[in-house]
């Protein structure tokens, strides 16, 4: 398959790379900013009105390549950049999008995604999160009075405790269920007694999720988008964001990965196992097919399962990877590194253990593998329906 990558294409990739080379002493702490100046933040935007430079879908991939390949920091600022603001540009006021577009543009604003709650994690119908209107009558662009007070509990919210900004999924219409009566809330975050971050410890030792419990936090009507008892529709759009080319950066850190597995199976002592010999072709050979789908499906916005099937690929894979990265140490797996007693010295992992332990959870975050399949086969093969309990 030829993806038509041409000669501008490989211009610009001489460019992205020269740039990432040049940039790559500059801090974690200051990166998002650096990226901001230099207009790499929102080339995948249908606007280019906010400081950003846009690029064609080919130069989003080769940009996307390249800061895998350069091992550039990790992202901070993705979840405003990929989802809200593409949110924004289909769904937001002229107001909201002068507001909030530039400060993601330049780096200097941070968000995180208040949708998971417990006991609605991948169903996302499920939420118990309220916003009730404080001060006035009116929504979304209605007097600079009202507010909306939210209470509630999010879960599994990433990088909440780096944030400026929360978007929040939240019930507005009392007595209202599953869908219906939601709204989508642009919520700040610095609201001390009125919203809490806790961060969450996972078995790998790191804590990038957290908890946010909301306590009356305020959110003024001006930031409501799309319209009160809209936010399901806005949400949902917001999903299909998640996939395209970011999976293709992903991919190239998948790669990473399995070149340390195999460099650490052909490390060891004696010929290789052939059922492990045979697990790794089949991982290459997966992850070779996983790229070619991302590229099929690459800016197709009219396949309701392509997010579904993405997701079903690579969480599968990545879990299977971790799996293969313990049977290709052995019984060396079940050690760590160093010595510890859990008092001084806490317990630490070696990669290849920190990306078992991690992979776990791909096949649940993000929409587990039964929420995806059961997408498909309602949205897409047109099955019935599951029949849901009241």
């Amino acid at each position: 398959m030829d993806f038509g990558f041409g000669p501008a294409d490989t211009a610009f990739r001489e460019e992205a790379r020269a740039w990432l080379r040049a940039h790559a002493s500059v801090q974690p702490q200051a990166w998002e900013r650096e990226l901001g100046r230099a207009g790499w933040i929102g080339m995948g935007w249908a606007e280019a009105a906010y400081g950003n430079r846009t690029a064609s879908l080919t130069q989003q991939v080769v940009w996307a390549e390249e800061y895998a390949r350069a091992h550039a920091p990790t992202r901070t600022g993705h979840i405003g950049e990929n989802l809200l603001a593409p949110t924004l540009i289909a769904h937001g006021t002229p107001a909201q999008k002068a507001r909030f577009l530039p400060p993601i543009a330049r780096g200097e604003e941070l968000w995180c995604q208040g949708y998971s709650e417990p006991g609605a994690g991948s169903d996302l119908a499920g939420i118990r999160t309220t916003a009730r209107r404080d001060g006035g009558n009116g929504a979304n662009g209605g007097s600079k009075g009202v507010t909306y007070r939210v209470t509630g509990q999010k879960i599994w919210t990433s990088l909440a405790h780096e944030a400026d900004w929360c978007f929040v999924l939240a019930r507005t219409e009392e007595g209202s269920r599953r869908h219906h009566g939601l709204s989508f809330l642009l919520v700040p975050m610095d609201q001390p007694g009125r919203i809490e971050v806790r961060p969450i410890r996972q078995m790998t030792g790191t804590s990038e999720f957290n908890e946010v419990f909301f306590d009356g936090a305020e959110a003024r009507a001006e930031h409501l988008v799309g319209g009160e008892g809209n936010g399901w529709q806005i949400a949902m759009g917001l999903l299909a964001l998640e996939r395209g080319v970011s999976t293709l950066a992903q991919q190239i850190g998948f790669a990473a990965e399995l070149e340390g597995v195999v460099a650490r199976a052909v490390a060891g002592s004696g010929p290789l196992d052939p059922a492990l010999r045979a697990r790794i072709a089949a991982q290459w050979a997966e992850l070779k097919v996983m790229r070619w789908n991302a590229l099929r499906t690459l800016g197709g916005a009219d396949d309701a399962g392509a997010p579904s099937v993405a997701k079903l690929l690579w969480g599968g894979w990545h879990r299977r990877l971790g799996e293969l990265a313990m049977a290709v140490r052995g019984a060396a797996a079940t050690v760590g590194p160093y010595d510890w007693d859990g008092a001084s010295r806490p317990y630490e992992l070696d990669p290849l253990q920190h990306l078992f332990l991690f992979s776990r959870a791909d096949t649940i975050y993000g929409g587990s593998d039964e929420i995806q399949r059961t997408i498909i086969a309602e949205r897409v093969l047109g099955l019935p329906r599951e029949v849901r309990v009241p």
